[in-house]
């Protein structure tokens, strides 16, 4: 089996375990006052995890590929794929998590944003440092106060 089917499997796996506690566990502990809410909290993870296993039967099954499609992923020439990109943003993925408490979401995720960006190729600076700004603030404007979800925008020193 190639490589991009047992990645397939592996989330395809994640993705059932995930629904489960979406569609079994979480909405046992509900309030009875949430119960007749159109949209629960668990509503989310529902799309997340049927959209996930959907995507995955896809791979596994292989109706994404033509006929004429062929080539597959070599496990044995992963350094061909640029896999220090790849890492890259793994540790900047991790990074980004740790550092959204103490630094604050707003220069955290355009702080991402900008270096994602930066690791993945793009060179105009001048166009990406404003597009990853208004992008997280954005995010948080939409959040915070249309969501009602409280997120420290800056860091604590900065008295937010």
């Amino acid at each position: 089996m190639a490589l991009d089917r047992w990645i397939a499997l592996v989330l395809l796996s994640i993705c059932l375990a995930y629904g489960y506690t979406a569609w079994f566990t979480m909405d046992s502990g509900l309030a009875p006052f949430m119960k007749r809410n159109p949209i629960w909290p668990s509503t989310f993870p529902k799309v997340l995890s049927a959209l996930g296993v959907i995507a995955s039967c896809i791979i596994l099954f292989g109706l994404e590929k033509s006929a004429e499609q062929t080539a597959e992923i070599d496990y044995r020439r992963l350094g061909d794929y640029h896999l220090g990109q790849a890492l890259l943003l793994l540790a900047l993925m991790v990074g980004y998590a740790l550092c959204l408490r103490p630094v604050g979401f707003l220069l955290s995720t355009a702080g991402f944003l900008f270096l994602g960006g930066a690791i993945l190729g793009e060179r105009k600076w001048y166009i990406l440092m404003p597009v990853a700004a208004c992008a997280a603030f954005i995010v948080w404007y939409l959040v915070q106060q249309v969501l009602g979800i409280y997120m420290r925008p800056l860091p604590g020193f900065w008295g937010a």
